[in-house]
């Protein structure tokens, strides 16, 4: 799969890179072409973020390709876990030999040796999934974004710059615990939203993903939130008052 991305704005090469990558079957390779050096940079992180394999070359003086490998990941921890004893108990039971030791080759290959290959399974599983859900939220830093735009000056480049940020947020190594949106930045977290795609991701990841409700109301948006919870005044404030970091972009 090739994606010509040239002439795009950041985030834009990133998002439609890793929606390719979803679709792409695994171990297949998204080429995408971009005409600046921070667009490489982006989709190499993109691609380091999600355990993928990626490399880049300058193909002339404004035209670069990235390919990243689609679910080019290390074999699982069960998997590898699994064939490791898998194999301890084929070699023990072969290495036992066909005399009077057939009955502790028969123990070793049907019994304890079966059970151990379970149990060592599961273990990995279970680590497997812990390591998945690893926590990556600051405890204490809370995001408030209360407006669409980012900044002040001109309206279309506040909201490319907010939708850049939000984007930028989900791929920091810590998360904030808790993103609050208020006022217009209400708008955000509803059907049409430019950056639903992303808030939706630091849900996934944990992050609290907060709207206020008079807010939603006052703009007729109530039945449009499309992303996290409904709050309160009075929630807003204890969240950020209980903060330890407060980022406002």
């Amino acid at each position: 799969m090739r994606l010509d991305e040239r002439g795009k704005q950041c985030p834009l090469p990133v998002i439609d890179a890793k929606k390719a990558l979803e679709k792409a079957e695994p171990g297949s390779v998204v080429e995408v072409v971009v005409d600046n050096e921070i667009a490489v940079q982006n989709l190499k992180k993109l691609a380091a973020h999600k355990g993928l394999l990626s490399s880049s070359e300058k193909v002339s003086g404004r035209e670069f390709l990235v390919k990243i490998t689609a679910g080019g990941k290390a074999e699982s921890t069960a998997e590898a876990a699994a064939g490791n004893v898998q194999g301890n108990a084929i070699k023990t039971a072969a290495g036992s030999g066909a005399g009077g030791a057939h009955g502790n080759t028969t123990e070793i290959a049907s019994g304890s040796g079966t059970g151990d290959i379970q149990k060592t399974t599961e273990v990995a599983e279970e680590e497997q999934q812990v390591s998945c859900a690893l926590d990556c939220r600051e405890k204490g830093m809370v995001v408030v974004l209360a407006s669409e735009e980012m900044g002040q000056g001109d309206e279309v480049l506040g909201r490319l710059l907010m939708k850049g940020f939000v984007y930028a947020l989900t791929q920091q190594d810590r998360l904030p615990e808790t993103v609050l949106l208020f006022n217009g930045g209400a708008k955000l977290s509803c059907e049409g939203s430019d950056s639903l795609e992303d808030l939706r991701e630091l849900e996934a990841q944990g992050v609290e993903i907060l709207t206020c409700g008079t807010c939603l109301n006052h703009y007729g948006i109530a039945k449009k939130l499309s992303v996290g919870n409904v709050t309160n005044m009075y929630e807003i404030v204890e969240k950020m008052t209980g903060a330890k970091k407060i980022v406002r972009p």
